[in-house]
């Protein structure tokens, strides 16, 4: 197909354009051409009517990130500003190809990486492009100190947030305002046993979207009223189905004690503190 394309350029008359594949961590798949008629290949359907377009892009044939930024327009039949609002593009997957449109079998992939920073305005977004090298450049290793460095659930905790007893699906009873909520009774949880849990919202507006929980407070009525560290990035609204997962403090009783996983702890509760580097020598009775 590069081969194909290549005799084409050549040829010094050309019918070219190019088309996005923009997938979000959802799996939603969106294709945008600037052709003015639609394209299909690869399983995506190209639309023309999108507005999108690339600016010049930067390659090297090093470790540094390729990098370009793309800018489109925001309509309903696309890309809708609630969700990029919601952060619903946030880290999608982009692919960019060179496409002779009058035989799309003749085409090549120019770009393949992800969207970065998004702004908006004006009816309009632009978006940052970042390359593969990108995750290249994400910190590795791991720090040793007294609390886990796991995420609860994680393929290092291993722990299972299904075991009963640690997770609960409702409907909202109540919105005060967008970082607090109030949910009917739980059961038998107790309170504040959701404190740095995570909130998932299953239906409703923000559907898909999540927020850590800070505090978790049981009623008397038996309703937890559960605030959040920061908003979810969309409206909750009373009714919307979520999940509540419980909450870990990263320290090693609660590993043990709470969710009886301690064989898991990513931690290293025994290291030496402050106070014992900074001990000076002492005399020993003989």
């Amino acid at each position: 197909m590069i081969a194909a394309l290549r005799d084409h350029l050549a040829a010094g008359h050309t019918t070219l354009c190019r088309c996005w594949a923009v997938v979000r961590r959802d799996g939603l798949a969106y294709g945008f051409t600037d052709h003015d008629v639609g394209l299909t290949f690869d399983g995506f359907d190209f639309r023309p009517d999108s507005g999108l377009s690339a600016s010049a892009m930067v390659q090297g044939t090093g470790l540094a990130v390729d990098n370009t930024e793309v800018l489109g327009a925001l309509s309903d039949a696309a890309i809708r500003d609630e969700n990029l609002a919601a952060g619903r593009f946030d880290g999608a997957e982009v692919r960019l190809w060179l496409v002779n449109w009058a035989d799309p079998l003749e085409r090549d992939l120019r770009f393949r990486g992800a969207l970065g920073q998004i702004r908006r305005g004006q009816g309009a977004f632009h978006a940052e492009l970042r390359g593969l090298t990108e995750q290249l450049n994400q910190p590795r290793g791991r720090v040793y100190h007294r609390d886990c460095s796991a995420v609860l659930g994680d393929a290092r905790c291993r722990f299972a947030l299904d075991t009963p007893g640690f997770a609960a699906e409702v409907a909202i009873l109540a919105v005060t305002d967008d970082r607090h909520l109030i949910l009917p009774g739980l059961g038998d949880f107790a309170d504040r046993w959701f404190d740095g849990g995570r909130l998932r919202v299953r239906a409703g507006t923000a559907t898909g979207l999540e927020g850590m929980v800070k505090t978790s407070r049981l009623g008397a009525d038996g309703s937890h009223t559960v605030d959040l560290w920061e908003p979810v990035r969309a409206p909750l609204a009373a009714g919307d189905s979520v999940r509540i997962e419980a909450g870990c403090d990263k320290r090693a009783k609660t590993c043990r004690f709470k969710f009886a996983n301690f064989a898991n702890f990513q931690g290293f509760p025994h290291i030496p503190g402050d106070d014992w580097l900074l001990a000076g020598p002492r005399a020993v009775a003989e």
